[in-house]
């Protein structure tokens, strides 16, 4: 799977997740950029990028994250190792 497809998975479960019908994702798209986002949604979303890509987070991973290109490189980094 590319950069493009993560990002395309991504957008498509902050949409579903946060409950935004409108929202543009981009690499530079943070929990700032988005209302909806708060800690336990941050869970939610979490969880369900888990289960839909099939890999886990470590915390440490997670806390380092700053945006959502940073969490496409991770996922990405996960699914080729």
């Amino acid at each position: 799977m590319d950069h493009q497809e993560i990002m395309a998975k991504i957008a498509e479960t902050m949409v579903d997740v946060f409950d935004v019908d409108d929202l543009e994702v981009t690499e530079a798209t943070s929990a700032d950029d988005v209302e909806e986002w708060d800690s336990l949604s941050h869970i939610r979303f979490v969880i369900t990028l888990e289960r839909l890509f099939k890999i886990k987070f470590r915390n440490e991973e997670i806390a380092e994250l700053k945006n959502v290109g940073d969490l496409a490189r991770v996922i990405e980094a996960k699914l080729a190792a």
